[in-house]
């Protein structure tokens, strides 16, 4: 990890490699705005390089093989296999691709007990859809295992210890009881859990979306249950419009992010917990916290439910992928909640990977400061740089909402955005010259830099900027670096 602290990936012949540079690494190398454009558009020039990728998006190898494998063992002329944690994985991946009018079967493979989809070679576009939007995901950690490519020693006692550990630190943070945290093996399959979570004890009620969020958490609500209503909150207006859905329809859950991807926003929390009492009072409140962290907000004095990717600052590393759900004790829908995932308990940390998450978390709370404050001035700086148009950062963006639950002295999290002058010409030049790592992800140690909106948002851009969010954003998630060195660095692309 020091190694890309002082000696970032940013040059052209680094495109592909895995960040940090290892078969676990959770990002994947993009040094030029050019190599974004066409991952985007599917240049096998560019994507054929890739030795890695984000683990939902693009498979690593070992989970590829693992497919393979899969497909070879069990597999009829024709399928495709897609291979999942547990077998009920498997089933509701089929279940999602049935829609499409699809069938298959779900087989339990090996003495791990891994869910098998198999499925037509036509359908595989649509499941892998299923994994990434709901992140029940094998990890490259247990791919490797399986595979028998590692001879680990680490036991499933020695996982389910690490497990307890993490569940008990994240509890502490929260100032909640270890029993109200569950892990999963993404932050999109906690989100997953709640949505489904809501979706089946307030059934044909669709979710509302506020504040415009990361890309996956909206289409996951499109996508299943009944449907979601989308409020990107841009005018004042539409709390009034949020008071009449309230009041009309009934609703299985608000959610929103404190603070907002990409644009450091957060929802006026104390105006919308009074909004709600006045007209749906038992509609429950989903925060995500994976930008500000427990460290610096306290989410669970506004939601019934905060889920995080623990795969972000938490582990910090950028090796492992995983999340969390943390009840509130002090919601009136606690008892059901937990009842309702302590009974559909199907997901659990592969040993490895707990391991390695409780190893990386053990410095959590002074990286989380660090990272912070290493966001605010590197913010701050290029806020007052003649070439820079727009920063967006949680202490200027956050508002009233995120001061309701930041905790004294606390910070604002890793991450801003920014946009250039003139961004149009600007920016590939600027981003091609910058020596830092770039690529997806976020919470890294070292400082990670991408074209947010291009990667997330490609097919869509125009009603991105509809919604508020520039082509052209730029956002940076601040790493533990030396801040004089990481000034130095954006000033000198800024002057390329």
């Amino acid at each position: 990890m020091s190694d890309l602290l002082s000696h970032p990936l940013w040059q052209a012949d680094s495109l592909g490699s895995p960040l940090p540079d290892n078969e676990f690494g959770v990002s994947v190398s993009l040094p030029l705005w050019s190599h974004v454009v066409g991952y985007e558009e599917g240049d096998q020039d560019i994507v054929s390089k890739f030795r890695s990728g984000y683990p939902r998006f693009c498979c690593p190898p070992a989970i590829s093989a693992l497919f393979v494998q899969a497909e070879k063992e069990l597999g009829q002329s024709g399928e495709r296999a897609i291979v999942f944690p547990r077998l009920i994985h498997a089933q509701r991946c089929l279940e999602f691709i049935a829609r499409e009018g699809f069938t298959g079967r779900a087989v339990e493979w090996r003495g791990q007990k891994l869910g098998v989809a198999l499925f037509p070679a036509e359908a595989y576009v649509k499941a892998r859809q299923f994994w990434r939007f709901c992140g029940e995901v094998v990890s490259t950690r247990q791919a490797s295992h399986v595979l028998g490519q590692t001879t680990g020693s680490i036991t499933n006692t020695e996982g389910q210890t690490a497990s307890a550990t993490i569940r008990q630190r994240l509890a502490n943070l929260a100032g909640q009881q270890a029993e109200d945290v569950f892990l999963f093996p993404s932050g999109m399959a906690a989100n997953y859990a709640v949505h489904r979570m809501l979706t089946t004890l307030r059934p044909h009620c669709k979710t509302v979306q506020l504040d415009f969020p990361y890309v996956d958490v909206l289409k996951l609500q499109q996508t299943f249950g009944s449907g979601a209503h989308f409020m990107p909150m841009i005018e004042d207006g539409e709390y009034e419009k949020l008071r009449l859905l309230l009041a009309g329809e009934k609703i299985a859950g608000l959610f929103c992010e404190a603070p907002s991807n990409p644009l450091l926003r957060c929802v006026d929390l104390p105006r919308l917990l009074a909004l709600r009492s006045e007209v749906q009072p038992d509609v429950p409140l989903i925060v995500d916290d994976t930008i500000s962290t427990s460290v610096h907000a306290d989410a669970c004095r506004v939601a019934d439910v905060v889920t995080s990717s623990l795969t972000k600052t938490f582990s910090g590393a950028g090796d492992v992928l995983a999340g969390s759900v943390i009840l509130n004790r002090a919601s009136p829908h606690h008892a059901a909640f937990s009842a309702f995932l302590k009974e559909h308990a199907d997901h659990e940390l592969w040993c490895e990977d707990a391991v390695a998450l409780e190893q990386n978390s053990r410095d959590f709370v002074q990286r989380a400061e660090a990272m912070s404050r290493n966001a605010l001035a590197l913010a701050e700086y290029l806020a007052a740089h003649p070439k820079v148009e727009r920063v967006w950062h949680a202490k200027q963006d956050g508002g009233p909402g995120y001061e309701y639950i930041r905790r004294e002295g606390g910070g604002y999290g890793c991450l801003f955005s920014i946009l250039l002058k003139d961004a149009a010409r600007t920016s590939a030049p600027f981003y091609d010259a910058l020596r830092i790592c770039k690529g997806p992800s976020l919470g890294t140690d070292f400082t990670l830099v991408c074209p947010y909106t291009l990667l997330a948002h490609y097919e869509e851009l125009d009603w991105a900027e509809s919604c508020g969010v520039p082509r052209h954003l730029i956002r940076i998630s601040a790493g533990i670096e030396d801040i004089t060195d990481l000034i130095a660095r954006f000033d000198e692309a800024l002057g390329s």
